[in-house]
């Protein structure tokens, strides 16, 4: 079970980590794409999910600022 915690951040701080995440998404959409030419099919979805993962994180946090 993941074990579910909460955070007070600043918008300052929310913003932070935003621009963190998005930089790790980017990483991680453009290394799929280079393992998908490099037909490492493992790899692709390693990075596929790892980015769909951290776009979730990102767009919940993103809502929050709404």
């Amino acid at each position: 079970m993941t074990k579910t915690i909460k955070l007070s951040l600043s918008e300052d701080e929310a913003e932070i980590i935003l621009d963190a995440l998005e930089a790790d998404h980017e990483g991680y959409v453009e290394s799929a794409k280079e393992a998908r030419g490099n037909n490492r099919r493992a790899e692709v979805q390693a990075f596929t999910e790892a980015a769909e993962r951290i776009a979730a994180v990102r767009d919940r946090i993103r809502r929050e600022l709404d």
